[in-house]
């Protein structure tokens, strides 16, 4: 790493872009927990998983939908995609604009629309940009070619119910203190989300072991332990475990007072115990990224340092380096970026739970999730 620890990083950036603010390392801690959001949305985009995204969707409680919560990404099943061409004339590309042109292959009557721009005038893409959305479903659009004349969109009707979240966790500590004070609060939260968001319900026995239990529709409870559980139904046919199954995980990263990964303090235990997968983003992969991207990029990474300078400038007009929003050249440097290390930045996590998994393995759930025939399940 080429800084001795991210404390010491987080001061570099203090210096070098935030010596405008008040607090130039709290203001460098912020950005530091939005590029591991970013971090995590461009993994998920290069494991092929861009057809599935949302971005900050409401999520209901199992059996409790009088409580939802706003998870940062979920992975929907797909029901119907299309491929629609808009005019490149300069102008936003606006949910009215693709919804006219979507109407000539579908209906799109039982959607209301969306007042979202999946390209404005500024040149920003809105990352996983939703046009419509109906009781059971809603319509996400991306890009798959861009040309002189044309934009070639695609759109995708993902169906309501995810099949998988990803929460990411970040917290900073202040000069002078030994604990942030919001440490255990922004865990506690993260585990109550895990918790209650799908049917695999957690609970334990009286000598601490982990068990899953599991309500089919006759109410009749089953139980086995807990990743046994999780992985029978993850990889089982069975619509009655699958129907409200949702895989949750939890990606965090350490601020200097969390934890490191061999040292799990009280906040990683009570966020390992409670989302299915918890993976750990080490100080090195944050390290490089900031280093390569922000800080020393080589040329064909530019843009990318650009649009974080500019996102964060003491005059600056827009914020254009967030999960949601992105420039949209940064956004394809960044892709490309991803792609080419992938097996690289993989190996930036590190698997806090279950205990002796592997990211791959984690990619692979993922996949067998996504390949269900949920039409058919819900």
């Amino acid at each position: 790493m080429a800084y001795d620890s991210v404390d010491k990083l987080q001061n570099a950036l203090g210096e070098k872009v935030f010596h405008y603010t008040q607090d130039k390392k709290k203001a460098a801690g912020r950005a530091l927990g939005t590029m591991v959001e970013i971090i995590t949305y461009y993994l998920l985009k290069t494991w092929n998983f861009n057809n599935s995204i949302s971005i900050e969707r409401r999520l209901v409680e199992y059996g409790n939908e009088d409580i939802s919560h706003n998870v940062e990404y979920s992975l929907h099943p797909i029901i119907k995609e299309y491929e629609v061409s808009v005019p490149n004339d300069g102008n936003s590309i606006t949910a009215t604009k693709i919804l006219k042109v979507l109407e000539e292959k579908a209906s799109t009557s039982k959607f209301d629309k969306k007042n979202n721009n999946l390209l404005d005038k500024y040149n920003i893409l809105r990352n996983a940009c939703t046009i419509g959305e109906s009781k059971d479903s809603f319509l996400v659009t991306s890009f798959k070619t861009v040309g002189k004349q044309v934009y070639e969109i695609l759109v995708f009707e993902q169906m309501q119910k995810p099949y998988a979240i990803f929460e990411c966790k970040r917290v900073g500590i202040e000069e002078g203190n030994k604990k942030g004070p919001q440490t255990i609060e922004k865990a506690k939260q993260g585990a109550y989300v895990a918790r209650t968001a799908s049917s695999l319900q957690k609970t334990r026995t009286d000598k601490g072991e982990k068990y899953g239990i599991i309500y089919r529709s006759d109410n009749k409870p089953y139980i086995k332990p807990y990743v046994e559980l999780m992985e029978e139904i993850i990889y089982s046919d069975d619509t009655e475990l699958l129907k409200k199954f949702i895989l949750t995980v939890g990606v965090v990263s350490n601020h200097g007072n969390w934890f490191t990964a061999e040292n799990h303090n009280k906040e990683l235990k009570v966020l390992s115990q409670s989302y299915d997968w918890l993976i750990f983003l080490t100080d090195n992969g944050l390290a490089q990224f900031i280093d390569e991207l922000l800080l020393n990029p080589i040329q064909k990474y530019i843009k990318v340092q650009e649009a974080f300078k500019s996102s964060y400038a003491a005059d600056k007009k827009r914020n254009v380096f967030t999960k949601v929003k992105m420039d949209f050249d940064t956004g394809a440097v960044l892709l490309k970026y991803f792609s080419d290390k992938q097996k690289e930045i993989e190996g930036w996590f590190n698997v806090i739970a279950p205990e002796g998994k592997t990211i791959t393995e984690l990619k692979v759930e993922l996949i067998e999730l996504r390949s269900k025939n949920w039409k058919e399940i819900l």
